[in-house]
């Protein structure tokens, strides 16, 4: 890669791992899944009308955007909410590319091999070890949440593998379009329409600027630049950036919320990148012969692995 490309990558991991601290800010001023809903409804407009119509069928828009926008994110800044520390977070969250090879393996019958087994089983240790740091410091439940968040995660992965949309861009902006109204469905169920008002009428410089780094900066800019990143090079040049989400997000954790990183989190730390990594890049996967993937089938591309408490992002995250 040029050296200007290779920054902006190390850039986008900056801005999705940071995406995590001010998550976590924006939970002081929303509750979380009104804050996922404004965050989709903010990143859809006005860039809808700008991107053009849909380049894939509705029914992966849909799927993704159910997957992704309300399930994973949801839950995501849901945990947050409960507990789960910001810095904690934008590592689980990477637990996304051992649950995408599962269902993979599930659904579209890639069968991975033995460096892959073996990182998958090197990732899962790294969530437990997380989980007991967490379980000796915080609520369980947040934690639980967020994994819960990685593998809604991961069937988005697996749904975007089979739509393969020939423009990132295009695809995530329509999929923000989804999410928007279940998720304000589910805020006033969930945490009611007195509460969501109150922090609407609240509404300040520092909730604003939450919402434009979340929905512009992170999803809009992070998503552009990284399908830009794609298009001019290969997927497995581009991708090991994003195993810097973590450590932009843990470090940035630290350094703006004073989040304590723990030698046992730092472990936990190794272990799931390290598993990540062997996941994402060992050996690519052999396929099962079946109608959807044999030769002459539909190829599933493959999808750049996504930020986040960002999106990822803090502490109570």
């Amino acid at each position: 890669m040029r050296p200007v490309h290779t920054a902006l990558a190390v850039l986008v991991a900056a801005v999705w791992g940071f995406n995590f601290v001010v998550i976590e800010i924006g939970l002081d001023h929303f509750p979380p899944l009104l804050l996922s809903a404004l965050r989709f409804l903010v990143a859809a407009l006005p860039a809808v009308f700008l991107v053009g119509r849909p380049t894939v069928a509705w029914k992966w828009i849909v799927g993704v955007g159910l997957a992704l926008g309300v399930a994973k994110f949801g839950l995501l800044f849901t945990g947050m909410d409960a507990g789960m520390p910001a810095g904690l977070s934008s590592l689980v969250l990477q637990a996304q590319a051992v649950f995408t090879a599962v269902f993979a393996a599930l659904v579209l019958g890639e069968r991975p091999g033995r460096v892959r087994l073996a990182g998958m089983a090197v990732a899962f240790a790294g969530i437990a070890v997380a989980a007991v740091e967490q379980g000796a410091s915080g609520p369980v439940l947040g934690f639980a949440l967020v994994v819960a968040a990685a593998a809604c995660w991961g069937v988005s992965n697996v749904l975007t593998r089979r739509a393969a949309p020939p423009d990132a861009l295009n695809f995530m902006i329509w999929v923000c379009t989804v999410p928007v109204l279940p998720l304000f469905a589910l805020s006033l169920l969930l945490e009611g329409p007195e509460r969501d008002l109150a922090a609407l009428r609240a509404l300040d410089w520092g909730g604003a600027g939450v919402l434009v780094y979340v929905a512009w900066v992170s999803t809009v800019f992070g998503f552009g630049a990284w399908g830009y990143l794609l298009r001019r090079y290969p997927a497995s040049s581009v991708a090991p950036f994003s195993l810097l989400v973590p450590v932009f997000g843990m470090s940035s954790a630290a350094l703006v919320l004073g989040e304590p990183v723990s030698g046992l989190r730092w472990a936990a730390a190794v272990l799931l990148v390290g598993g990540v990594a062997l996941t994402s890049f060992g050996r690519g996967p052999r396929r099962a012969v079946s109608a959807a993937n044999a030769p002459g089938g539909p190829a599933a591309s493959p999808v750049p692995p996504g930020p986040r408490r960002t999106t990822g992002a803090a502490s109570r995250r």
